[in-house]
Order: structure tokens, then C-alpha cells, then sequence
């Protein structure tokens, strides 16, 4: 049940729990301002007073438009049980995969709660709490404040620069230098993705013109380079272009299936049955992959 509170009375020490997105909050923006905040805000009330936990882009939207009381509903009076209410509602429609990781964090090193008290108290494995907990340990403070307020896309980094922190010759500065280049220029996922090859796998003079802001150019340089590159064989040039097909593919399933739309009974038959099949195969071919990066990249 929500109630109307003062917004002033809200503590924000979470915020930066939470990833900005600006292009969201400039239409939810739009929305309050023509039919007022549709969904109440949630935190915690505690014996301090009442500690926000979701609903900042409505908050940040009711400070621009002069709202000064707005819908709140309660998740608890501890902070540790407000923060499981709110993964056990959004984990799969809300919170990012990054947000949950903070305060997965939260709950172990704050409010002294176990991998095991967290998964069974969300219903999850210990497997898929250790993963969370290990993408805040793999990352600097650098990285983390500009992804979490919006400056470099997160699928970006998870899946373009993470693999290259595989490499050995990739140190964790260059992958912190790479990211304070390109962050904040409003770049497509497939920009980046060229621009990182170049710094990781280019020549010096490419490292050093993304370092120095000539991104422009070197994307130019990059989209001119073939793609059947002279000397590879046939069966190269097509396993070549069935990798590149396979990453298309696979960025187009893993958005869809975010989707809140599909809903038909006839639907989920078919794509059960499909899901099961890929989930069978992936061990052996995330594995393959692992072993076939690691060959490549040592070519």
C-alpha cells in the first residue's frame, strides 16, 4: 500500500546503487509531466528515516518539475530486508544485472548476510550470487562510476571488453584507459566494438589516436579495412562469416528475450523446448570458445 510522503524526507544514499539511463528519464520526464508519477517510489523505514531504493529517475523527474510530495510504498523496516523485497520484485523486469551486484555486495560485506543465506532467500544459486559478487571485483572504481552513471552502455562492457580482460597481454589500466576514451561520446555497441578491437588488437598508432580523442578517424580506418582479409583460406573467410553472423544473432535473442511481449501459450511451447536445446549446448560451446579465443588471440 502507498502513501503520499514529502520528498524531501527521502535519503538517497542508494542512487548510486542504480544506472542512469538519460534517454529513459527524459521521456519518463514527458510522462510525469502530463499524467503525474504512475508508480509509487520504494525504500526502506528505518528508525533514521526513509532510505530510497527504486524509483530515482521519478525522483530526479519530480525535483525538476517542482513536485515536492509524491507515492511511496514501504519494502520493510531494515535496509537488508528492503534491499531482498526489491531484488525478489525486479530481478527480472528492474534491476540490471550490475545493480543487483551492488547490492549483492551490500548484503555480504554491510549486513553480514552469506552467499548461501542470499541465494536461498532469493531462490537463486550460490553460483549466480558469486557471479555478481565477482563483476564488482573485476572492475576498478573508475569503471563502476561511469557505468553507473550511464557514460559507457554495460552490454558493452560485458560483452566486448570483458573477453579481452581475458588476455594476458590486456592489464586491467589499458581496459580503464580504453573506457575513459570512448565513455561519454555516445557511441553505437558496434562503434565500440571496432574501436576496441583497434586499441586491443591494432597497431600503436590506432591505441594512441583513441587516446587521444580521434575517434572519428579511427573508426574510418576501421570500417575500411575488408572483411576477407587477403591470404585467409575459404574455410577461414567462412567460419569468419558465420562468427560474425553467430554475434549478431546472438545480441538480437538476448534483447527479445527481455521482452515483456511474447505471452502466447502456442509461443512458449515451442520457444521452452528451443531454450532447452541451446542450454544443453552451452558448456561445451562456451568452452570451445574460451579455448579458441585463447588460440586466436595467441596467433
Amino acid at each position: 500500500m502507498s502513501e503520499s510522503v514529502e520528498r524531501s524526507t527521502l535519503d538517497l544514499r542508494y542512487e548510486g546503487h542504480r544506472l542512469r539511463d538519460d534517454a529513459r528519464e527524459a521521456r519518463l520526464l514527458a510522462s510525469i509531466a502530463d499524467r503525474g508519477i504512475a508508480e509509487p517510489l520504494e525504500g526502506v523505514d528505518t528508525a533514521q528515516g526513509r532510505l530510497l531504493l527504486n524509483g530515482f529517475k521519478r525522483h530526479r523527474c519530480a525535483d525538476k518539475l517542482g513536485i515536492e510530495v509524491v507515492p511511496y510504498a514501504s519494502l520493510g523496516q531494515e535496509e537488508a530486508t528492503g534491499i531482498i523485497n526489491l531484488m525478489r520484485a525486479r530481478t527480472d523486469r528492474g534491476l540490471r544485472i550490475l545493480e543487483q551486484a551492488k547490492f549483492i555486495v551490500d548484503l555480504l560485506s554491510i549486513h553480514g548476510m552469506s552467499v548461501a543465506e542470499i541465494a536461498t532467500t532469493l531462490g537463486r544459486s550460490k553460483a549466480w550470487i558469486s557471479m555478481r559478487r565477482g563483476l564488482l571485483d573485476e572492475m576498478s572504481d573508475t569503471i563502476q562510476e561511469i557505468l553507473f552513471r550511464g557514460a559507457f552502455p554495460v552490454y558493452s562492457y560485458m560483452y566486448t571488453l570483458r573477453p579481452f580482460m581475458r588476455m594476458n597481454s590486456v592489464t586491467p589500466d589499458q581496459i580503464d584507459a580504453f573506457v575513459k576514451s570512448v565513455a561519454g561520446q555516445k557511441l553505437s555497441v558496434r562503434d565500440i566494438e571496432l574501436l576496441a578491437q583497434a586499441y586491443f588488437r591494432g597497431p600503436p598508432s590506432l591505441r594512441e589516436a583513441i587516446g587521444g580523442g580521434k575517434l572519428d578517424w579511427t573508426l574510418e580506418q576501421m570500417k575500411n579495412v575488408p572483411e576477407a582479409h587477403a591470404g585467409t583460406s575459404d574455410f577461414e573467410r567462412v567460419l569468419l562469416k558465420d562468427l560474425r553472423t553467430l554475434r549478431k544473432c546472438m545480441s538480437r535473442v538476448m534483447t527479445k528475450c527481455a521482452d515483456r511481449r511474447p505471452a502466447s501459450r502456442a509461443f512458449f511451447a515451442e520457444a521452452n523446448l528451443l531454450a532447452a536445446g541451446l542450454l544443453s549446448v552451452l558448456t561445451p560451446f562456451q568452452e570451445r570458445m574460451k579455448e579458441f579465443h585463447d588460440r586466436s588471440g595467441h596467433a
